[in-house]
């Protein structure tokens, strides 16, 4: 079995984000943002909404308060602020999840954010006490061999490992920058064969042709690349057609 994650909740006001009408039929869980970087009251409280009415599992998916640049800047904070500002998301949205009857069951960070805690330990450790502070025994979603995971561990916070199916990847296990060619994957047959290699021999081909060792608890497509629907379409129906089930991670 393997968990299939979106990151969704991604709107703001007036402006559209993805279709998470659609990808909440596909996804076992959803990364729904918080404000900082996309996100909105009434968003949050849809997307929701609908994950609770699907059975969807609902993550937390803080970012540096970058509304501007999507989160995917990286921002000069101090250890104490990001520490606070996790807080501060992550408690608004279970405050909307437990208007709605539902509760979160873990926290995945975005973008910059994301990609900071892989080699960072001082902004890791920031997250992962801010996760541990708060109620519910909120799990870490995140890159596999990473800070975040050994500050997990350090602290007792549940750690699942993550993989990317529309993303490159380096010989180092981290993400192709986004900057870089070979960052973003658009091909869906080839992305639905990639998902099953993850799943079935643990492991993806980097961009320079080595092997990269992931085994990962949650596959994830961006709910913001292109085509997203059609890829998570295809990643579930070619993981069921391998007999592996798709069942959320936490």
């Amino acid at each position: 079995m393997v968990d299939l994650n979106s990151d969704l909740g991604e709107s703001f006001g007036s402006w559209t984000m993805g279709d998470d009408e659609a990808l909440l039929s596909l996804v076992s869980s959803a990364n729904v943002a918080c404000g900082f970087h996309a996100g909105d009251p009434q968003t949050m409280l849809r997307t929701v909404r609908i994950a609770q009415q699907r059975g969807v599992s609902l993550g937390a998916h803080p970012a540096y308060r970058d509304l501007v640049g999507f989160g995917r800047r990286l921002l000069d904070v101090s250890a104490e602020e990001l520490h606070a500002d996790v807080l501060y998301q992550v408690a608004a949205l279970d405050g909307v999840a437990r208007s709605a009857g539902a509760t979160l069951s873990y926290v995945k960070p975005h973008g910059a954010l994301y990609n900071r805690i892989v080699s960072d330990p001082v902004q890791a450790a920031a997250v992962a006490r801010a996760v541990h502070e708060l109620p519910g025994n909120l799990a870490i979603l995140g890159l596999p061999g990473s800070a975040i995971e050994t500050a997990c561990g350090e602290l007792g916070v549940s750690f699942y490992r993550e993989a990317f199916v529309d993303r490159g990847y380096l010989a180092d296990g981290s993400l192709v920058p986004r900057t870089a060619p070979g960052a973003v994957l658009h091909e869906v047959e080839m992305i639905a064969e990639r998902a099953v290699r993850m799943v079935r021999e643990g492991v993806v081909q980097a961009v320079d042709g080595s092997l990269v060792e992931l085994r990962p608890d949650s596959l994830c497509v961006h709910g913001d690349t292109p085509g997203a629907v059609a890829m998570a379409s295809a990643v579930r129906t070619a993981l069921t057609a391998e007999g592996v089930r798709i069942e959320r991670f936490a």
